[in-house]
Order: C-alpha cells, then structure tokens, then sequence
C-alpha cells in the first residue's frame, strides 16, 4: 500500500491517477481519522492500494504525524512526498483558479513556504521524494511506476485491440490506426476461395505464396516494434489497430490473424481480436474463444 502526500501543486493527482490507471484503488483527501479503518479495509480487499493525506487534512502536523505513524509500520507501507520549487509552485497555481490550503496567507508564496515548512516532518518519513518541478506529468507517472513495480516487471497495462474490416463498410470509429490490405493479391476472385476467410489454411497459403503479402506483414511488425515503447511512454490506455480490404474477409481477416499472433509473441500482451465482417470477437486466453456479436 502507497501513502501519498507533499505539497499543494506538486502533481498529488497526477500520481494518484497514473496508479488508478495501474489497478490501484486511489482514495483522496482521507480524513486522517478514517485511516486506520481504511489500512485494515483495504487489507481484507487485497488489492494494491493508494491514500493522499496532506495538508488539506485539516488537522495538525503533529497529528498527522502521530495517525500515519500508528498505521504506516509494516513492510506492506510505502510512503512517496511529491514536492516542487517554490517558483514552480507559485506558477502553477497563478494559472488554476484553486486556492492554496494556506489560503490565509495573504501572498502566496508566503502560504508556499509556510506549507514546505509544515510538511516537512512527514517528508522526512517518506520512502521516496520526488520533485516534479521539471518533469511532465508523464515522467513524473513513470517515476512513480518504477518506485512501486518490482524491477522484473515486463507486462503492460495497455489494452490491444485488432480489428479487421471492409472498407465499404466504413472505418472502425475506435481505430487509433488503419492500414489498408487491398494492394494484396485478393482471394475472392479464386471460385475455390470465395467462401472461405482469411482463417483458412487454404486462404493463408494463398497469400503467403505472395512475397508482397509477407513483406506488408513485416513492415507492421516493424512499425509497432517503433512505437510500442512511445506509446507505453504516453501511458496510452488503449490502442485499436484497424486493418481492412475491399471485403473484410479474406485479406484483413489473415493479417489481422498475423499481427495479433504477433503482439501476443512479444510477451506481456493478449489482444483482442475482431473481425467485424464475420461477426466474431475473441481472445486466445479465453477458456471460451470466439463469441459472436452484432
């Protein structure tokens, strides 16, 4: 379990939400005297699990100090303070319409400083001191993973998904990227193929008797390989990649087959698999695959 606190400005929210994102369940603003039965709650869940306290608590910083201490005493505890320089702090809050916690204070960086100089006991019992004056937010979320994730971590958060698709038909509304099939040879004009889908042994050898079809395949493959890690940068949820053809049967049906198999040897990631056109949807880690829809 993550306890977070640091001073107002710093990216608190940002940190809470890159770990909702990552499965947490993130609770802020805690009243302090709720946090005890909140430790042993979210112990009988046993999920991973995120609390901000800070100085909008309301309480104290002896008390403060006293509650985190009484409950923050296992191994299972992690403290991270995200803290920033006052210059940084005092711009990022000239530019929201927020008001500091120690809005009494009638010059703000004043109510800055009086906070850093508040919070400075509980900063000196956090695990990890981050300053996010010069990080984005999606550096200071990486931050924050590589401070929680264990080092032999390899998975990815991010939902796949690959759709196949017929272009008279129009395009996937969901897809972040199209690539287009119909310069490949096209297995409909085959009577013997016609009724077949890009699923079929027979469709398959077909096209891979193509060099083109092979080539097209690794130049996909190569694209993503590019991408892939800019994209887990972003902190990208989901990604929808849409393949298409005249028909949405044949040629999208076997590269969309391909790709998928593809993402999925890369390790860590299981698509999911559309093929619009046929109506099916499915996984290949599903005890019951394919399901059909409308």
């Amino acid at each position: 379990m993550l306890l977070i606190s640091g001073l107002s400005g710093a990216g608190k929210s940002t940190v809470l939400h890159a770990l909702e994102d990552s499965g947490f369940f993130c609770t802020d603003n805690l009243p302090v005297e709720m946090l005890h039965d909140w430790s042993v709650s979210m112990q009988l869940r046993k999920m991973p699990a995120a609390v901000c306290l800070d100085a909008r608590s309301g309480m104290s910083t002896e008390a403060l100090h006293r509650a985190i201490a009484a409950v923050v005493v296992s191994d299972e505890w992690k403290i991270l303070f995200i803290e920033g320089e006052d210059e940084v702090l005092q711009r990022r809050f000239s530019t929201v319409r927020r008001r500091h916690p120690f809005g009494n204070s009638k010059d703000l960086m004043h109510a800055i400083r009086q906070e850093r100089e508040t919070m400075a006991p509980i900063r000196d019992m956090a695990d990890l001191i981050l300053d996010s004056s010069h990080l984005t937010p999606y550096e200071l979320a990486e931050k924050v993973d590589l401070f929680w994730k264990k080092p032999a971590a390899t998975t990815t958060n991010m939902a796949c998904s690959v759709v196949s698709f017929s272009y008279k038909n129009g395009l996937p509304p969901q897809a972040d990227v199209v690539f287009d099939m119909r310069f490949l040879p096209n297995p409909h004009y085959m009577p013997e193929l016609r009724l077949k889908t890009g699923c079929d042994p027979e469709v398959a050898a077909f096209l891979q008797s193509y060099p083109a079809v092979n080539e097209a395949e690794r130049h996909i493959q190569r694209w993503l390989e590019m991408i892939w890690p800019l994209m887990k940068k972003e902190r990208k949820q989901y990604f929808t990649l849409a393949i298409g053809c005249s028909g949405g049967r044949h040629r999208s049906v076997y590269m969309t087959e391909r790709i998928a198999l593809w993402i999925q040897s890369q390790g860590g990631l299981i698509p999911t698999i559309q093929h619009r056109e046929l109506g099916v949807v499915y996984r290949w880690d599903t005890e019951s695959s394919i399901e059909t829809f409308t």
